[in-house]
């Protein structure tokens, strides 16, 4: 009606569930790709845990596992467009290569996430490629959990297992990412793989 040269989309999930509350102040966030959820506390011990789609809840879950089995708090951090924030940063790579006497531009993604705590771990119903899109400009370790690997029919709950983005594999995550940085024992993992019945030594989803 207005003759804007713009397009909106919505993606549809064909599983229903009720949503959480808008966050206060989030709407800047959202719209430009990522806002916080949920801040953590001040416990020495804390990741970053990312998510979209259907898989949010999952990452939800997960911080809650992380927090009361492992002592561990999270920031939960919603990604409404991986695509958006990456075409951002380009922008500003871009500009900043064209301006090299100007201070730098800094991405919305690389700013938002600025001075949080490592690991960043990353959870979505896609292939791993499409939230690994913006490595480049993640302020710290990243771990992606994808659904890379054959299609197959079965429950949600069995898929996500299976393709290792539920809940479970998310502690795990992140529970490594911390042991390997030193910030917990390595035993810690190990008790979260042996306590959810994972199997490392199973095919990948990938060849599965």
């Amino acid at each position: 009606a207005e003759q804007d040269n713009v397009y909106f989309y919505l993606t549809a999930m064909n599983e229903n569930y009720p949503h959480p509350a808008l966050p206060k102040g989030a709407e800047e966030g959202i719209i430009k790709g990522i806002y916080n959820f949920k801040k953590a506390g001040k416990q020495r011990q804390r990741v970053n845990l990312m998510g979209s789609g259907t898989v949010f809840r999952e990452v939800i879950a997960a911080a809650d596992i992380l927090s009361k089995d492992f002592g561990v708090v999270a920031n939960i951090w919603g990604v409404t467009s991986f695509n958006e924030l990456r075409r951002e940063a380009i922008e500003c790579d871009r500009w900043n290569m064209l301006h090299p006497q100007a201070t730098p531009k800094v991405p919305y993604i690389s700013a938002t996430l600025a001075g949080e705590a490592d690991p960043y771990i990353v959870a979505t119903d896609y292939m791993r490629a499409y939230p690994d899109q913006l490595r480049a400009w993640i302020p710290g370790t990243y771990t992606v959990l994808g659904t890379d690997g054959y299609g197959r029919s079965d429950t949600r709950e069995a898929l996500r297992r299976h393709f290792e983005v539920d809940r479970h594999h998310i502690v795990v995550a992140a529970l490594g990412a911390l042991a390997r940085s030193g910030g917990i024992p390595v035993s810690k993992a190990m008790e979260a793989i042996s306590a959810y019945g994972l199997e490392p030594e199973r095919m990948s989803p990938l060849g599965a």
